[in-house]
């Protein structure tokens, strides 16, 4: 069950309920938008907020290094990471995972944090 957002000083806000969905997308069919936005989809009807890498869909011109960017800034909105299968073989997940770790953020496998 999500958990309600908590107010800091100086207007930080800790988004227990803020999950970030991470897994592979290069090389595979369709960038796995749609195990990506399977698992964004259930996450929200259990009423988290969810951060999506699929969401900005492609953007022409856009290099791997310019989507990372933009994702690791929604990846520190978030108090959870989710990951969908076969994640380790992603270098932008691991890298997020990795981020994730060291902001102290709960990391789950997708299919536990939808089975809780």
């Amino acid at each position: 069950m999500p958990t309600e957002n908590k107010s800091c000083a100086a207007g930080v806000t800790l988004r227990a309920n803020r999950v970030y969905v991470a897994g592979p997308m290069t090389g595979i069919a369709d960038f796995n938008y749609p195990a990506f936005n399977a698992v964004a989809d259930q996450l929200r009807a259990q009423g988290y907020e969810v951060e999506n890498p699929a969401d900005h869909g492609v953007v022409e011109g856009a290099q791997w290094a310019d989507y990372m960017a933009y994702d690791l800034t929604r990846l520190g909105l978030c108090g959870m990471i989710a990951l969908l299968p076969d994640w380790e073989h992603s270098k932008g997940a691991r890298l997020e995972v990795l981020i994730a770790e060291r902001l102290g953020m709960k990391i789950l496998k997708a299919h536990e944090l939808l089975n809780r």
